[in-house]
């Protein structure tokens, strides 16, 4: 039987992920899309079925009014809607809700964002040791499979580690997980997703060097690095969810995230930031009207929904990953490339709500086939990679893989270029030299053959 799958949110990435599903309901059965306003469920709906993504007609596609902070109410859909599978797409905030719902109903649980609370931003690490891990007992107890941050980042840049590892290398030293947008959506500014949720991951940057966590001023590393079929694009050291876990389940020396940022995004971000506007503390109007900036800016941002129609280019996410095989220096650099036009044009959404919203479903299959069935909690890289990314290529997702010069190889090369470009540059000196040389000898002949003949 198939197993049915609810769905938890109508924002971007839950919009993608019921399309997906859609697209796949013989295996996966009856859908339902609950969230706090229900129109945003039936607004999904109604694209899938303006797209015609529904595989199986006869299958039911249904829409739910929800409170997931509401355990009870959460457990009572799950059963109503006999789904054996949750794919929790809403805010960090409802994480343990929703958990602690499928625990006491036996459904498969998912996200793809650590938990977080409202008022505690960017804690210390490791973060899924904050909230996540320290339910992994009652998960096994229950039998139910727990798969965490199972989106592109965090998710399948966790898979790429594992793949890295299992396929690509002996040992590992750096893992440099990097994700640039080079699309335009045409707005003067927005964010790509939930702006909460964005400017939250921002207040500092943990990461993972040397085996130790290192914390760093936010946007105080930068560096460009030249991507396939992007190009040169500026990164910044970040912080992010899948640091968290893979310094503990990947044996690597350094385990790091970047971000893609333009200059104009710097710009406003520390605008907002030096004005207090990104600020989740409560303050209060002239008027006594109490309000939280971050929320007010937020209120003010266009809906990362509405940035599809008109969005152009391309994304670029992947792991650069360097170490050793069979005693000699490697380094890989294992991608996805996502053409924001091309996802509107099948589901209605941009490439950042496409990458995030198709691997929670690859990952449902998987589970409805029994290739990933742990019983227990689990972050991505703990389970077998190559099924996922078959499964990513085949609804997708495609997954790139480039092998690229050792640094040593690339030092010599640059060294060889830069002595052949001397050498030539000597060449090409002493022969003008000799030819000026040559010429003035030219020159003076012609002036002493001419001044012979005025003598005659």
């Amino acid at each position: 039987m198939a197993p049915n799958v609810l769905i938890i949110g109508a924002g971007g990435v839950a919009h993608v992920a019921a399309h997906k599903c859609a697209q796949n309901n013989d295996i996966l059965g009856d859908i339902c899309i609950a969230s706090r306003t229900r129109s945003k469920c039936d607004a999904v709906i109604e694209s899938i079925r303006r797209k015609n993504n529904l595989k199986d007609a006869s299958g039911k596609l249904t829409s739910a009014r929800l409170d997931a902070y509401d355990v009870s109410s959460t457990v009572k859909l799950i059963r109503d809607t006999g789904s054996s599978i949750v794919i929790n797409l809403g805010t960090a905030y409802i994480n343990m809700s929703v958990l602690s719902a499928c625990i006491e109903a036996g459904a498969t649980y998912m996200d793809t964002a650590v938990h977080e609370e409202a008022d505690k931003p960017c804690e210390d690490p490791p973060w899924y040791g904050n909230y996540e891990w320290p339910r992994k007992d009652e998960c096994a107890r229950a039998g139910i499979n727990a798969i965490l941050g199972v989106g592109f980042d965090p998710g399948v840049v966790n898979a790429y580690g594992a793949l890295a590892a299992k396929h690509y290398f002996d040992t590992i030293d750096t893992i440099d997980m990097m994700d640039v947008n080079a699309g335009n959506h045409g707005k003067w500014f927005a964010t790509n997703f939930d702006p909460e949720i964005n400017f939250r991951e921002f207040v500092k940057v943990w990461t993972w060097i040397d085996r130790q966590w290192v914390c760093r001023p936010i946007h105080s590393k930068k560096k460009i690095y030249d991507f396939p079929v992007v190009g040169k694009q500026p990164i910044y050291l970040s912080g992010h969810d899948e640091i968290h876990s893979m310094s503990k389940n990947i044996d690597a020396r350094s385990i790091r995230f970047w971000m893609g940022f333009g200059d104009h995004y710097i710009n406003v971000f520390t605008v907002l930031t030096k004005l207090g506007l990104l600020s989740t503390k409560p303050v209060r109007t002239a008027e006594g009207v109490e309000v939280v900036p971050l929320k007010v800016v937020k209120a003010c941002l266009p809906d990362p929904k509405t940035l599809a129609p008109n969005y152009t280019g391309k994304t670029c996410i992947g792991d650069l990953v360097r170490g050793v095989k069979d005693g000699k220096k490697r380094e890989v650099f294992i991608y996805n490339i996502c053409d924001h036009k091309q996802c509107y044009n099948e589901v209605e959404s941009q490439a950042i709500s496409y990458t995030a919203g198709v691997p929670p479903v690859a990952a449902a299959i998987l589970v409805a086939r029994g290739k990933w069935n742990p019983r227990t909690m689990v972050n991505v890289e703990e389970l077998d990679p190559d099924p996922f990314i078959e499964e990513l290529n085949r609804i997708g997702l495609p997954t790139r893989v480039k092998f690229m010069r050792t640094a040593r190889k690339s030092a010599r090369k640059k060294s060889s270029a830069r002595a052949r470009l001397k050498a030539g540059r000597a060449g090409k000196t002493a022969r003008t030299t000799k030819a000026r040389a040559g010429g003035k000898k030219r020159k003076a002949a012609r002036k002493k053959a001419t001044s012979r003949r005025k003598r005659r």
